[in-house]
């Protein structure tokens, strides 16, 4: 069969794959069915488990074209295998969007055409099989609750769009507007399916197959049958019990999520809607029949999105707190048309993103609307289903991407050492038994045996016990986990980036003043808008239109920035009611007033200007049309008009820098930087107000659909409104720890820049005796190359000084140590807007990880820009905390390894983390459980561990005389002192504060190796001891039952040997001298490195303050010792224990005594004194990394650091992250940091490798 080749599906995307097609194969399915009868059902696990081995060997390749089933790879690091099965559905075509009439030509010749209702629909009905019925068949699979189409054009398959891809805005007025036949509906649901956010909860049956398939519990399976066939029953009941207990917990909590996420989608995803048809027909339809291209009417009172529709007729005022993570109420105007404005700017491509302010997302809450009375208020279905804005969320959550993370890579890297040692037990275990002519049936079972001792089944249980503590004390401090694997990744983070409002600072603002422009100059800042002389002046008149407040059931809302501005000036607010609106044929403007009192007595005006307010007796403007603030123009702009006015007044308020290049020059005063600059440096707030008086010609209706640009020109400068962002009070404190704990912190704001490091100063961000370049990238612009200028913030306002010195000072002096190893970073900071960071990421590549490692303020930056920059730290093997107030910070939320939302609303299901308290106090917190959850992971896996090749070296000595553990002694061992150790020794609880030094990431690393050999050997050599120096004692005999080396009274001899007489033959060869011997050694030894690992400061608490792990400890101590040296009868008889001479118990109590001081000794004095200070030094970003100690050292102490680095082979090691290397560099480099008042110019890339060179011209 020919092969074709690899296809990508989701090209660009971030759920991009690989694509192959195969048919089924019959010769290959009945190999594979010999062969899982062959292995007794494995083969088919094994299948189950790897689903490209599954098609593979039941499938054979061919086209995409001619496929019946795809099997499906990731293209990112994880590379995960999925399949999906092919299924075909009746359509009269194969383009949803293409006009149906066309169509119908196509479908003749006595066939009807038949199109099923949707995909969904016909699979419940037939969904292998193809029709009998001859005409158009269409070819898809779903994966991840999306539906992928044949695709003719490409040859490949792929999801079919919406209207919210190459679909132009004019035609979405002109062709999209008039609505859908019903022919046309149904024909496009086919494609698009049921308009349904489905979260099925499986069925407890279902989940329980899944859960009990998984590996780990398939291998618990083996051993429970493997200890049966071996009679070891009790033992085997204890697993059964420990694995049921576990499963059902596991379901119930699955089964949660679950619920809990199907209750928040499914809470208002079907409701009644009323669409416009293609004959201007209103019908009622359900919200699960819509699809792309039907008009939806918004009811007047309101109603919750179903989808993504765009607005093209009426205002709507929305709650997308569900998106944004913002209560506030936001303003969506209908979607301009190009064709009936002709100054508009050309036609352009209709984007959600981008036309987010006229599109009304899934799950928003249409709080109320306003709208013509001869027309409706209506929106443009554009996408529907898991395509919407809240699709695309649930789905993010129902199929994350796996957590990439050292600890796990290494703990399966472990696990196969694991089996590789097991495999070497296994063949010993044969051999030997073989050499002893054991049976045949013995051999398998023993040699089996082994790999269930290597391997302990309670490992992964063990593994999440310190993830689940230390998931229980951050819900105790209000921190909220919904992705509890993240804890252990949070606590590697050596970056946080926080959002400014909200964030670092009050999310209000409050009015400090304003300063008004008459004549082109500033006049004197003035502290109360509200007052007599003012209240008729263009400026107030500005603070009083220029907002998006509403009331709410009479209630004031908006933007809280509005909000202060507007109850800053004292004005009433008045919006048209319903029958208002209803009366007459437009839309009834809201309406602002200045309250009686403030309006002066009526006499002769001496003012021009003031002559246009005194017309009419009472003084009230109403607002004509809004243009929303938007994001990526920094401004919003209203129409209105003074009651008994002819002309209207446009205002603008945004961004200073915006508003003042949209004003007449002449009339923005000269000194507007510098004045803007003094404010912005003292961390103001500024925000500059602009009017225009319209053309009289410009009538109500015109109004109605102009576009923005024709009205944002030609402005006359007002003045600034002065708001004071106050920073929040633990703000300067929490950043204070993280600087101590070398843990670098960035701002990443929306607000103006100067702000924002005025601000980074305040809080200790940027120290004072720092300097801060700011990068100013501009784009290639006439026949220029994209370019960066280079200034140094504390002097720019010497930049227009004609004197081209630079003072030296202004230059940050780089400290480099001679040898390069005690690195210190230079103090230097850079900022930059997102439009520079935009123009950097495109054309200066090579430069982003220069920036980013001393990018400490990133203003005006986007949402999908925030995402960018985390992924760029990244990039540069930071571990990137993110903390934001859940409004645009998503994507960078769910992007950081740890994400904390200061926000509860739904937007927070986005992050790992979600604080109670909206303070960043939540940081430190975080990262102080992350560590000591992560050292916990790591104290644990060591302890199991040494568990696993204690006693699996304990039963190959005793296999080698044909001896074993005994049934109880497992289960003392296993129950007693293994589970209660490990689920106590992780109940310490989280240091008091943050270090400097940062836990390692992986198992595989220097210093944990050393302490696990270490311990390894210790413990090898003190059993190996016991076992043989109990053979060289004068009383040592093989041991039968009528054995007795214990010289006790007659009394206790006769009771003894009665007993005895009474045993039956001992056919496992369990007890003899060697067993007991080795079983009260292990069994301290057990003890002995859970006391050893269990490490506390400068991680976590010591382990005197887990007061459980003491008490467990002390109780099982004082057990095992009492029944050591005063044997029970009755315990002895339960664990197969034989008596010993007391002299011998004594002996064996020394050797443990031993025992325990070599292995505190090497684990605190040789590791933690000398191989941690000496070899595996930290430096302050917290890598591994050889240093010479700086103080003067002895001959004796420098030999030793000598040997031990040449030992360890890491004294020229390069540093493994990627910033740490580049810093190295960067100490040497000559160029960097840039000088001030320099550029840096990109030439197009003309060598082979795409490279941009970089030209310094100063």
């Amino acid at each position: 069969m020919e092969k074709e080749e690899k296809k990508i599906v989701n090209t660009g995307e971030e759920d991009e794959m690989e694509i192959y097609g195969y048919n089924r194969c019959h010769w290959k399915l009945v190999l594979v069915a010999i062969g899982v009868l062959c292995t007794g059902g494995f083969l088919l696990l094994l299948l189950y488990w790897m689903p490209e081995w599954r098609v593979r060997a039941t499938c054979k390749r061919t086209t995409l074209k001619d496929c019946e089933v795809v099997l499906l790879r990731t293209t990112d690091e994880f590379r995960i295998w999925f399949c999906a099965k092919i299924r075909i559905v009746l359509s009269r075509g194969d383009n949803p969007l293409q006009n149906p009439q066309s169509i119908e030509d196509k479908v003749s010749n006595g066939h009807s055409g038949h199109s099923c209702e949707s995909p969904a629909e016909e699979n419940r009905n037939d969904p292998n099989k193809y029709s009998p019925v001859s005409g158009p068949v269409i070819r898809y699979f779903t994966h991840h609750s999306v539906m992928y189409f044949w695709n003719d054009a490409v040859q490949s398959f792929d999801f079919k769009k919406g209207l919210d891809e190459s679909t132009s805005c004019s035609s979405i007025h002109n062709e999209h507007s008039k609505g859908l036949t019903k022919e046309v509906h149904v024909y496009r649901k086919v494609f698009y399916g049921v308009n349904e956010i489905a979260v099925k909860v499986p069925s407890i049956f279902k989940l329980l197959i899944k859960e009990v398939l998984n590996p780990f519990y398939i291998f618990q399976l083996f051993s429970v049958i493997l200890w049966i066939t071996d009679e070891y029953y009790y033992y085997a009941l204890a697993i059964v019990i420990m694995s049921v207990i576990s499963i059902v917990s596991s379901l119930y909590t699955i089964r949660k999520q679950y619920i809990m996420l199907h209750d928040m989608v499914a809470a208002h995803s079907i409701v009644r809607v009323s669409v416009s048809r293609a004959n201007q027909e209103i019908e009622e339809i359900l919200s699960t029949d819509l699809v792309p291209g039907d008009i939806m009417v918004i009811p007047s009172n309101g109603t919750i999105m179903p989808c993504d529709a765009v607005l093209v007729s009426g205002t709507c005022i929305v709650n997308e707190s569900m998106l944004t993570g913002e209560s506030v109420p936001v303003t969506k105007t209908n979607l301009p048309n190009p064709a009936e404005d002709p100054k508009a700017m050309g036609d352009e491509i209709y984007s959600p993103e981008v036309h987010k302010r006229h599109t009304l997302f899934c799950g928003t809450n249409v709080i109320q609307t306003r709208f013509y009375s001869g027309e409706r208020v209506k929106a443009i279905v554009v996408r529907t289903g898991f395509s919407t804005s809240k699709g695309q969320l649930v789905r993010s959550i129902l199929y994350p991407k796996p957590t990439d993370f050292k600890l796990y890579r290494d703990a399966y890297m472990f696990l196969l050492f694991l089996v590789v040692v097991a495999g070497v037990g296994f063949l010993y275990t044969i051999v030997n038994s073989i050499l002893n002519e054991v049976p045949a049936h013995i051999i398998i079972i023993e040699s089996l045996d082994i790999i269930t001792i290597t391997v302990p089944p309670a490992l992964p249980a063990a593994m999440t016990a310190g993830i689940v503590y230390a998931q229980r004390r951050l819900k105790k401090i209000g921190i909220f986990c919904i992705s509890p694997q993240r804890i252990n990744i949070c606590g590697q983070l050596n970056l946080v980036c926080f959002d400014k409002t909200g964030t670092l600072t009050e999310d209000g603002l409050d009015l400090w003043g304003i300063q008004r422009v008459e004549n082109a100059r500033f006049l004197f800042p003035e502290e109360r808008a509200c007052n007599e002389s003012l209240v008729k002046s263009q400026f107030v008149a500005c603070m009083a239109t220029c907002h998006s407040l509403t009331k709410i059931e009479g209630v004031l809302s908006g933007d809280p920035l509005d909000l202060k501005m507007f109850e800053a000036i004292g004005w009433i607010l008045e919006e048209a009611t319903e029958e208002e609106t209803a009366l007459h044929n437009r839309i009834m403007p809201t309406v602002v007033r200045p309250p009686k009192q403030l309006l002066p007595e009526s006499k002769p005006a001496t003012n021009q200007e003031m002559e246009l307010f005194e017309l009419s007796a009472s003084y009230e403007i109403g607002i004509v049309r809004q243009f929303p603030f938007s994001s990526a123009l920094q401004r919003m702009c209203v129409v209105a008009r003074v009651l008994g006015e002819k002309r209207m007044d446009a205002f603008v308020k945004g961004a200073p820098e915006v508003i003042a290049s949209l004003c007449k020059q002449e009339t923005v005063p000269v000194d507007f930087e510098t004045i803007l600059e003094d404010y912005t440096k003292q961390g103001f707030r500024v925000i500059a107000l602009a009017h225009r008086k319209l053309e009289s010609k410009l009538s109500w209706h015109k109004v109605q659909n102009i576009n923005r640009d024709a009205i944002e020109s030609n402005m006359d400068f007002m003045g600034l409104i002065i708001m004071q962002n106050k920073l929040k009070q633990e703000t300067p404190a929490v950043l204070e720890d993280l600087h101590k704990a070398n843990i670098r912190t960035v701002m990443v704001t929306g607000d103006n820049m100067l702000t924002a490091i005025s601000v980074a100063r305040d809080c200790g961000m940027i120290l004072p005796q720092d300097k801060v370049i700011i990068a100013e990238a501009l784009p290639p612009k006439d026949g220029r190359v994209a370019r960066i200028n280079w200034h140094y913030a504390d002097t720019l306002t010497k930049c227009t000084n004609s004197s081209p010195a630079i003072n030296s000072q202004d230059i940050p002096i780089k400290l480099v140590h001679e040898s390069l190893e005690d690195l210190q970073l230079t103090k230097y900071h850079f900022a930059m807007n997102g439009k520079s960071f935009a123009v950097i990421l495109e054309h200066f590549q090579d430069l982003v990880p220069k920036l980013v490692l001393h990018g400490t303020v990133f203003a005006r930056m986007a949402p999908d820009q925030k995402t960018q920059l985390v992924e760029a730290l990244q990039n540069v093997d930071y571990y990137v905390g993110m903390c934001g107030d859940g409004a645009n910070d998503c994507g960078a939320l769910k992007k950081a390894h740890g994400g904390i939302s200061l926000s509860e609303l739904e937007a927070s299901v986005a992050s790992p983390f979600t604080s109670r308290t909206p303070s960043i106090s939540c940081v430190p917190n975080l990262i102080r459980e992350g560590r000591a959850a992560l050292i916990t992971s790591f104290c644990v896996f060591k302890f199991m561990a040494l568990y696993s090749i204690i006693q699996y070296f304990s039963v190959t000595l005793l296999y080698s005389i044909l001896s074993n553990l005994g049934d109880f002694q497992f289960l003392f061992i296993d129950l007693a002192i293994i589970l209660v150790v490990v689920f106590t020794m992780s109940l310490n609880p989280a240091w008091k504060e943050l270090v400097a030094q940062r836990p390692p990431s992986g198992l595989i690393s220097g210093q944990l190796l050393c302490s696990v050999l270490s311990q390894i050997i210790t413990c090898l050599g003190f059993q190996t001891i016991g076992f043989i120096w109990v053979k060289q004692q004068p009383w040592y005999e093989p041991w039968t039952t009528q054995s007795d080396a214990c010289n006790l009274s007659a009394a206790t001899n006769t009771s003894s040997s009665q007993h005895e007489n009474e045993t039956l033959h001992d056919e496992h060869n369990i007890k003899n001298y060697e067993n007991t011997t080795v079983f009260f050694i292990s069994s301290f030894q057990y003890l002995i490195v859970a006391i050893v690992f269990s490490k506390g400061k400068p991680f976590r608490q010591p382990c005197y303050r887990n007061v459980l792990f003491v008490i467990s400890v002390i109780v099982i101590y004082i057990f095992t010792l009492f029944i050591m040296l005063y044997p029970v009868e009755s315990i002895d008889r339960v664990l197969e224990l034989v008596c010993v001479p007391y002299q011998w118990r004594i002996t064996i109590l020394i050797i443990i005594i031993i025992n325990a001081i070599v292995a505190l000794l090497v684990e605190n004095i040789l590791l933690d004194m000398i191989l941690w200070k000496v070899v595996f030094s930290r430096d302050k970003q917290g890598e591994y990394r050889l240093t010479i100690p700086q103080p003067p050292q002895e001959p004796l102490d420098r030999w030793r650091g000598c040997v031990l680095s040449s030992l360890f082979g890491c004294r020229k090691k390069i540093p493994k992250a990627k910033y740490m290397h580049l810093a190295q560099e960067l100490l040497v480099d000559p160029e960097w940091p840039p000088k001030p008042r320099t550029t840096t110019e990109a030439k197009d890339p003309t060598q082979e490798n795409g490279s941009y060179p970089i030209i310094t011209v100063t």
